[in-house]
């Protein structure tokens, strides 16, 4: 065992060190690391002020429809305000028999004794229900990173956070960002990679985040009536990015072909009484009939089952496999990863079927981990938190937020769906360095610890300090 090896731990592996951590685990540090695996109950975030997605998203849509509704009345005394799309959403169908046609995710009718989201007045408007959720999920996540004894779990959370991201970018995905990752990547962390993939494919935040709710297939009911057409956004990235990856060994036939099978996932509209407000939704009305081959393979059409089977199917695949341990590798270790801890997380992944609490057994167990140079730069939210760590600071929310945008990572912002990147040169501009300088300076004059700088790099970096650093 390296003398080093208690640094790597909490850093490569963790979160950076509070005080006195490092010798704290010099004993085992890679018995502490695997100690985290054993825990899973640890990766949960219990506040009892962060709300479930679907009331904040019920909420911001019932406040959407009092600003229409009081814009309306200004403009219009008296008028009647028709039925509206919101946010991107299509004109309904007619409705079918028995069940009818299910709302865009933004269908502004309120439901009677829809409550609004917590902290937030009677009258909120949209934009400060959204807000608010947000500033209190951003909170919550910083507190939970800058306090957890078990960083491992945090550090895949936020992995798999990015590998499967949304955008906050996205106005009706603001309010539930923070929701999304509480509700579908926390659980899973150490469980079954398919019943991630399921959970986040049906989130609403996926769905809106890649434009699902608007999917309509040409052939079904809603599509034949009002002409309205497929979304391949959603289709595409599960296949590119959430799944097999850039060259994986689907075409665009796939692509269409998934797109189609997962029209009518939607989210439950306030105005529907067959669905539950902002949660996952399937509506067959929208759902384009017909028998689908993805990936050379014939799936009947058994609608909401079709595209789960699919999922899960995808979530098997040797090239997911493949996809998903050449990133882990290139997180945690570097970014030209060694084969050879690829080549062992892939055959984890399959030999278990998708078992991510091996797979990240398997991670911490390989020394290609422990003995890689420590050279990667860190991201500007992991400089965040190692600061709030090392010096036990509780700076306001919104601060750390402004922070983080302010150094090029703003929380839940990522630039695209392919998430941020791990090239070291994102984040390794000279103006970036000499911010986190001056953040850092800030940060020791508002800590307690006031004893020789020699003595707090000492206790938070051990024998990960270089001479020349020294």
């Amino acid at each position: 065992m390296s003398a080093r090896d208690a640094v790597t731990a909490l850093r490569r592996f963790g979160l950076g060190a509070r005080p006195g951590e490092v010798k704290r685990i010099a004993g085992d540090p890679r018995g502490y690391v695997l100690q985290s695996l054993t825990e899973p109950g640890r990766v949960r975030i219990d506040d009892p002020a962060l709300e479930p997605s679907h009331v904040t998203f019920a909420a911001a849509m019932a406040a959407q429809r009092r600003q229409r509704l009081a814009r309306a009345a200004a403009s219009e005394p008296g008028a009647v305000m028709k039925d509206g799309a919101a946010e991107g959403a299509p004109p309904q169908a007619p409705p079918a028999p028995a069940v009818p046609a299910p709302a865009p995710s933004m269908q502004p009718e309120p439901a009677p004794g829809s409550p609004p989201a917590k902290g937030a007045p009677p009258q909120a408007k949209a934009g400060q229900i959204r807000r608010e959720a947000f500033v209190e999920e951003a909170a919550a996540r910083f507190r939970h990173a800058a306090t957890t004894d078990a960083a491992f779990l945090e550090r895949l959370v936020m992995f798999w956070s990015n590998h499967f991201c949304v955008s906050a970018n996205k106005g009706a995905v603001r309010g539930i960002a923070g929701a999304y990752e509480r509700e579908a990547i926390r659980p899973h962390v150490l469980g079954r990679f398919a019943d991630m993939l399921l959970a986040v494919e049906k989130h609403p935040a996926m769905l809106v985040y890649l434009d699902n709710q608007v999917s309509v297939g040409p052939n079904s009911k809603a599509g034949v009536n009002r002409g309205l057409g497929l979304n391949e956004n959603l289709a595409r990235e599960i296949l590119e990015l959430h799944t097999l990856g850039v060259g994986g060994g689907y075409s665009q036939q796939d692509v269409t072909n998934l797109a189609r099978i997962i029209t009518g996932w939607t989210v439950g509209n306030l105005a529907n009484p067959l669905t539950e407000p902002g949660k996952f939704f399937f509506a067959p009305p929208r759902h384009e009939p017909g028998e689908r081959t993805v990936l050379g393979k014939r799936y009947p059409d058994q609608g909401l089952q079709t595209g789960e089977n699919v999922l899960r199917a995808l979530a098997a695949h040797p090239a997911t496999a493949r996809h998903i341990a050449r990133k882990l590798a290139a997180h945690f270790v570097a970014e030209d990863p060694p084969p050879a801890v690829v080549a062992r997380l892939e055959k984890t992944f399959l030999d278990t079927g998708g078992d991510l609490g091996a797979v990240a057994k398997a991670l911490a167990q390989s020394s290609e981990a422990w003995e890689a140079k420590a050279i990667k730069v860190l991201p500007p939210y992991d400089f965040l938190v190692a600061l709030l760590r090392g010096f036990a600071l509780e700076p306001k929310p919104a601060d750390l937020l402004r922070l983080s945008a302010q150094l090029g990572q703003p929380l839940w912002r990522p630039p695209s769906p392919a998430g941020w990147p791990e090239a070291d040169t994102t984040w390794a501009a000279p103006s970036a360095l000499r911010e986190r300088l001056r953040i850092a300076e800030v940060a020791a004059r508002q800590s307690d610890r006031l004893a020789d700088p020699r003595q707090v790099a000492e206790d938070l970096f051990g024998d990960g300090l270089g001479g020349a650093t020294r």
